[in-house]
């Protein structure tokens, strides 16, 4: 019998530092329970950080790298820490397993409309007056964020396809623990695979990639248990089960956050959609441990 394959969306934040032991011992604990897993993960703090060094140390002699290329220096570095971690909680689990990580590619359409409303801030916070110079100097755009200061603002485009998506398939049809899909991918477009500077959220290119490799459960996780309608209210309800149309419901009632919540509950929708007789679960890395034992986070549901 084939062991179940579960993507598993983890959040930037998961991985702050070159310690992603705790994270590791989480996920090897479903692979002790017969799972085969495949990691994505944001990139959010660490793409950020890296911003700021290229932009600190920018010249005509030595220029700043690209979004793109920051992304997937990301992808290498995490992996890295990840990868290493699996392998010393493998290892004292008394498992031989291999883990890979995969640089990996997302394919998005120039024409997507997030190309002429660039909303996703990226980069250190600046004073309005240094943003207004950078703009006029530069010909990019700045916002204001939540009133901390003023950042850099990319177009967020959704992902049309993994570049990569039959190699993760390999590896997940050899067993080996794939770690890809760093920071949403580095996205792409054209037959040439052209870089272009965007940030692809990471929850809709991991449902890409669970919807593309035929992954029977795909798991988003968050700082949180449970989804919850209300949230933070004094009669705010966890959601346990939930089908595609009540959640589609609660998205037309304004209940999620856009840029955390809503992302998260979208791409849950569009693979259970693409996937019906498939669930998706949304959790905390805290909760990972107890699949297969109880029902976990928010499950949800086709009907």
């Amino acid at each position: 019998m084939e062991k179940p394959t579960i993507v598993i969306a983890l959040g930037g934040n998961a991985i702050l530092s070159t310690d992603a032991s705790s994270t590791a011992q989480q996920l090897v604990k479903l692979i002790q329970k017969g799972y085969q897993i495949v990691i994505s993960h944001g990139n959010g703090p660490q793409v950020g950080n890296l911003l700021i060094q290229q932009q600190v140390a920018d010249s005509k002699e030595n220029p700043a790298m690209p979004l793109d290329t920051c992304v997937a220096m990301t992808q290498g570095s995490i992996g890295y820490w990840l990868e290493n971690a699996l392998l010393k909680e493998l290892e004292a689990a008394g498992l031989k397993k291999e883990v890979a990580t995969l640089i990996t590619q997302a394919v998005v359409s120039e024409n997507d409309p997030a190309f002429q409303n660039p909303t996703k801030p990226i980069g250190p916070f600046l004073t309005e007056a240094a943003a207004q110079t950078l703009m006029n100097e530069t010909n990019t755009l700045y916002k204001e964020d939540a009133g901390r200061g003023w950042r850099k603002v990319v177009p967020s485009p959704k992902p049309l396809s993994i570049q990569e998506h039959q190699i993760i398939k390999t590896l997940i049809a050899n067993e080996i623990i794939t770690i890809c899909g760093g920071g949403g991918g580095i996205p792409v477009v054209g037959k040439e695979l052209t870089g272009v500077e965007a940030v692809i959220d990471k929850d809709f290119s991991s449902e890409k990639i669970a919807g593309l490799t035929d992954a029977d459960l795909f798991v988003i996780l968050t700082g949180v248990e449970n989804v919850a309608i209300n949230f933070g209210k004094k009669d705010e309800q966890k959601l346990k089960k939930v089908t595609v149309k009540e959640l589609e419901n609660y998205i037309k009632q304004g209940q999620f956050e856009p840029g955390s919540m809503l992302p998260k509950v979208e791409a849950a929708i569009k693979y259970v959609k693409a996937k019906p007789l498939n669930k998706a679960v949304i959790t905390s890395l805290e909760k990972l441990s107890e699949f297969g034992e109880q029902e976990v986070g928010t499950e949800i549901v086709f009907e």
